[in-house]
């Protein structure tokens, strides 16, 4: 299967987690530099207080479960199911729609839970959603965010 070029689809990942934060009313800001570890910064002026945050992204509703992560350099991992159709053919008939698409999933990870959830095997640095414990603790859970910036 021929690699999917999916960038554009992962920086709206970036913009979608962005956007979801402001609504959260989290300042928060993206880099657009590239910076290695992080894509986003979320920040408490009156506390001086900042998270670092790398948004990762998998464009198939039918993923295996796993994202790709070797930089931690991060506070935080929100993780995005885009949803955006089947790719594998493997979970047909189990989304909201025939062809697999449907509203993108959050997942909130301080970085130490990624950390804990990669793959001992994988030599790209597989993180797998099964090997995280209480996962739907994480589903859009801003709160771990605000809570780490003290609002």
């Amino acid at each position: 299967m021929a690699r999917l070029n999916s960038r554009l689809e992962s920086e709206g990942a970036e913009f979608l987690v962005l956007g979801a934060l402001l609504i959260e009313g989290v300042p928060t800001y993206k880099t657009y530099a590239r910076m290695p570890g992080y894509d986003l910064v979320a920040v408490n002026p009156e506390k001086g207080l900042s998270a670092r945050i790398q948004v990762k992204s998998r464009w198939a509703s039918d993923f295996d479960g796993g994202f790709l992560i070797k930089n931690f350099d991060c506070d935080f991992v929100v993780f995005v199911a885009l949803n955006r159709g089947y790719r594998y053919g493997k979970a047909k008939g189990q989304a909201s729609s025939a062809d697999g698409r449907k509203m993108p999933d959050y997942f909130v990870f301080p970085v130490e839970v990624v950390k804990a959830a990669i793959y001992d095997r994988s030599k790209w640095g597989k993180a797998f959603l099964r090997f995280i414990p209480d996962l739907e603790r994480y589903r859009e859970n801003w709160g771990l965010l605000k809570d780490h910036l003290a609002f």
